[in-house]
């Protein structure tokens, strides 16, 4: 497929097609016109790239994964890409933590407000947030080495 239709199947802009191209992370073809040809491998790897950017992963990392996954398997291959996931799923454990308070806190603050009870209680709603927002500063600092 072309550009454009590749780009709207993903929901991309062609701006941001070209980038992962640029970035050696999709290859279309060029045909004999010009014109870019995205292929299976293309919509494989553009698949890969949307997950891993939901779970949070940066375009280096994403990269690297991808070079990884076409280069010869090797223990530092594996190492590195061990380490990484590892590192992911610490900070996607502590992300649905907080987002399971996050949604007791949002219920709670729902049910305060169906019963007009929020002005009563907005002291107690400051403080859960501010715990809220302790977990998310912590799980921050946890992911982001110094």
């Amino acid at each position: 497929m072309y550009i454009k239709e590749f780009a709207s199947k993903y929901e991309l802009t062609t701006d941001t097609a070209r980038y992962y191209e640029k970035e050696g992370m999709i290859l279309p073809t060029r045909l004999n016109n010009g014109y870019r040809f995205y292929d299976e491998t293309c919509e494989k790897n553009i698949k890969f790239i949307l997950v891993l950017k939901q779970l949070n992963f940066s375009l280096q990392e994403i990269k690297m994964l991808l070079l990884l996954d076409n280069s010869e398997p090797s223990n530092e291959c594996n190492g590195k890409s061990v380490t990484l996931f590892q590192s992911k799923i610490s900070y996607l454990e502590s992300q649905i933590e907080f987002f399971k308070t996050a949604v007791q806190a949002l219920q709670t603050v729902a049910g305060l407000m169906e019963e007009r009870k929020y002005i009563e209680n907005k002291e107690k709603l400051e403080i859960l947030v501010e715990e809220m927002y302790q977990k998310l500063e912590g799980a921050i600092k946890e992911y982001v080495p110094s």
